[in-house]
C-alpha cells in the first residue's frame, strides 16, 4: 500500500494555504496598520497553518506526527536565534542607558556631515559587517547609534534604517564569517571562497549603485541639521555622563568580534560590560529607571539595572523627540518579534510537512530550461520562501535541496545556484514583515518593515542584478564535459 504522507498535494490546492495567508494579512494591515505585528498578524499565520494542516490530513492522509516532527525541527533550528534576539534586547538597553550610544551620537552629530551621512552608515555598516559576519549584530549596536545621529541631523528615519540595512546585509552576504554565506556555499556544495569570489560579480555592482542613491540623496537631506544637532547635544550633555570612557564597551565589543566569539556570547558579554559602566557613570539614570530617584542604596541602582535589561525604559532629557530615541524596550521589547517568529515558524513548518511547498516550486522548476528562466526560477522560489516558510535559513536549503540537481543536469556551476540563492533569499528575508529578519530589524530599529522597504536600496537590487547578469551571461560557464 502506497504510503499517503508521501503524497504531494496538486499545485492548485497547495497555494490555497498561502492565498489565506495573504488574505488576513492584507486584513489585518488594514484593520491595525502598524499594530498588526502585535497580535493579528499572528493569528492570520496560525489560521493559515490550520488551512495547511486541515487539507493534508483531511485529503492526504498526512499523520499528525508529521507536523509535530518538523515543528521540532525548525524550533530547534532556530532556538538560537531567539536567545540572539534577548541578548539583543540586553545590548540594545544597556547601550543606551550606560551612555555608549548617546556619546556616539554626540560626537557624531558634530563629525559626520548631513550631506554626507546616509553614505557614510552604509558605509560604516558594511565593514563592521563584513568583519563581524553578522547584520543583527551590526544593526544592534552600531546601526542603532547611526539611527539616532541621522535622526540628530534631521534625516528621515526611514533613509537612515535603509543605509543602515544596506551596508549590513552586503558586509553579512561577503564576510567568510556569515551563517547565510557559510549555509548558501555548503548546501549547494560549494568552496566558501569560491562563493565568496563568484557572489563579487553581482554584488560589487549593486553595493556601487546601492552607494551612489544615497550619496545623492544625502545631498537633499539635514536641511534642519544646525537645529537639531543643538538640541540633542544640549538633551544627551544634561541627561547623561557623556564620556569616551563609553567607548571601551563598543571596542572590547569589536574584540570579541574580531576574534570569531559566538553571536549569543559576544551580544551577552558587551550588555555585561555596558551595564557596568552605567553603574559607573549613569547611576542617577538607573536610581531613575527603578523609581528610586532620591535613594543612594545599591538596591536602587541594581533595580535599575535589572529592568534595564529585561524592560522598558523612559529616560526624560527635556527633548520630546530626544526622550523617544533613548527609551528601549530591554528584552520584553523583542517578545512580540519572538511570538511572531514562533507563528511564523508553525506556518512554515506546516507547508514542508505537508509537502506543499514542494508542490509549488516543483511547478516552477518545469519551467526552467535555460540559464536565465533557471536563475529566474530560483530567485522566485527563495522570493516564495521567504514569504512562506518566514526564515531566511530554510529558504536557502530548500531552494539548494530543490535546485542543486537541476543546475547540475543543465550543467551549471554550483556556484552559480549559491550565489542566486544568497541575492535571493539572504538580503529579502529582511524586506518581509513577518520574516525573522524584517521582524528582528524593525524592532531593534524602531521603524517598521514596510516604510524602511523602499530605501533598502542593496537588498533591493540584488534579486535584480543576479537576473541581469544571467539574462547576458557575464562570466556564467558550463561544468566542463570529462
Amino acid at each position: 500500500m502506497k504510503d499517503s504522507s508521501s503524497s504531494i498535494p496538486h499545485p492548485l490546492i497547495a497555494i490555497i494555504p498561502v492565498a489565506v495567508l495573504i488574505c488576513l494579512l492584507i486584513s489585518c494591515i488594514f484593520m491595525f496598520g502598524s499594530d498588526s505585528l502585535s497580535g493579528g498578524s499572528q493569528v492570520a499565520l496560525l489560521f493559515s497553518s490550520a488551512v495547511c494542516i486541515a487539507i493534508s490530513m483531511l485529503f492526504y492522509r498526512t499523520p499528525w506526527q508529521v507536523f509535530e516532527q518538523q515543528l521540532s525541527k525548525t524550533l530547534g533550528d532556530i532556538a538560537i536565534t531567539l536567545f540572539i534576539l534577548l541578548a539583543v534586547g540586553m545590548v540594545a538597553g544597556s547601550w543606551m542607558v550606560s551612555g555608549v550610544v548617546p556619546t556616539i551620537i554626540y560626537y557624531g552629530v558634530q563629525i559626520i556631515s548631513p550631506r554626507f551621512f546616509l553614505v557614510s552608515a552604509c558605509v560604516i555598516c558594511a565593514i563592521v559587517s563584513l568583519l563581524s559576519g553578522s547584520s543583527w549584530t551590526t544593526i544592534a549596536t552600531i546601526g542603532l547609534a547611526l539611527l539616532g545621529i541621522g535622526k540628530a541631523l534631521g534625516i528621515d528615519h526611514a533613509w537612515t534604517a535603509g543605509a543602515i540595512i544596506s551596508g549590513a546585509y552586503f558586509g553579512d552576504k561577503m564576510s567568510p564569517l556569515s551563517d547565510t554565506t557559510i549555509l548558501a556555499s555548503s548546501v549547494t556544495g560549494t568552496d566558501l571562497f569560491e562563493h565568496i569570489r563568484y557572489m563579487m560579480y553581482t554584488t560589487i555592482p549593486t553595493f556601487t549603485i546601492t552607494l551612489i542613491i544615497f550619496f545623492t540623496a544625502g545631498l537633499w537631506q539635514g536641511a534642519d541639521a544646525p537645529l537639531h544637532v543643538s538640541e540633542y547635544t544640549e538633551g544627551l550633555a544634561s541627561t547623561f555622563n557623556i564620556s569616551l570612557w563609553t567607548l571601551i564597551v563598543p571596542l572590547l565589543t569589536g574584540i570579541l568580534i574580531s576574534r570569531q566569539v559566538s553571536s549569543v556570547i559576544t551580544l551577552f558579554v558587551s550588555a555585561l560590560l555596558a551595564g557596568i559602566v552605567a553603574i559607573i557613570l549613569q547611576p542617577h539614570l538607573l536610581r531613575e529607571i527603578a523609581g528610586m530617584a532620591t535613594d543612594t542604596s545599591i538596591t536602587s541602582i541594581t533595580r535599575g539595572l535589572a529592568i534595564t535589561y529585561y524592560g522598558s525604559t523612559a529616560i526624560e532629557t527635556g527633548n520630546a523627540s530626544l526622550n523617544e530615541l533613548v527609551s528601549t524596550g530591554g528584552m520584553a521589547g523583542m517578545l512580540n518579534t519572538i511570538w511572531l517568529i514562533l507563528c511564523a515558524m508553525f506556518f512554515g513548518s506546516a507547508m514542508v510537512a505537508s509537502r506543499m511547498i514542494i508542490s509549488i516550486t516543483q511547478v516552477i522548476i518545469r519551467m526552467a530550461n535555460s540559464c536565465f528562466s533557471l536563475v529566474s526560477s530560483t530567485v522566485g522560489t527563495c522570493l516564495f520562501l521567504n514569504l512562506s516558510t518566514g526564515d531566511q535559513f530554510i529558504s536557502i536549503v530548500l531552494a539548494a535541496d530543490m535546485y542543486k540537481e537541476t543546475f547540475r543536469r543543465q550543467g551549471f556551476e554550483s556556484r552559480l545556484l549559491s550565489r542566486t540563492t544568497e541575492d535571493a533569499a539572504t538580503v529579502t528575508s529582511v524586506l518581509i514583515p513577518w520574516n525573522t529578519c524584517g521582524m528582528t530589524q524593525s524592532t531593534v530599529l524602531g521603524v517598521p518593515t514596510l516604510v524602511y522597504l523602499p530605501y533598502c536600496f542593496f537588498n533591493l537590487l540584488s534579486p535584480l542584478m543576479s537576473l541581469l547578469v544571467a539574462a547576458i551571461g557575464w562570466k556564467i560557464k558550463r561544468l566542463s564535459v570529462k
